[in-house]
């Protein structure tokens, strides 16, 4: 595994994270704390979607396919939006403020 396919779901994640707590008001958790949900959010996100689809980044640096970019991409800013939504609804249940 490359650095590539490390940081693609990472950053994708805490991107997601972040839009999805600066549209969804309700649920922004500040933006750092978007940001690292979004980031382990983003890491098993990509992971699952790889795995559905059956797409995955490729052993060796250079030889990056596209597909399998964009599905790390797509399944890291979903699964980041989709863990701080998670995060800040646990938060609101058990009473934290959530910034």
């Amino acid at each position: 595994m490359d650095l590539i396919s490390l940081l693609l779901p990472l950053v994708s994640g805490a991107a997601g994270g972040n839009l999805i707590g600066g549209i969804l008001r309700n649920f922004d958790l500040g933006w750092m704390r978007n940001a690292l949900a979004g980031a382990v959010g983003g890491g098993i996100g990509s992971l699952i979607l790889g795995n559905l689809i059956g797409l995955q980044m490729p052993a060796t640096g250079m030889d990056v396919d596209n597909a399998a970019s964009l599905a790390q991409i797509l399944g890291g800013g979903a699964g980041g939006g989709a863990m701080t939504i998670i995060i800040s609804t646990l938060n609101r249940m058990f009473g934290h403020s959530t910034v």
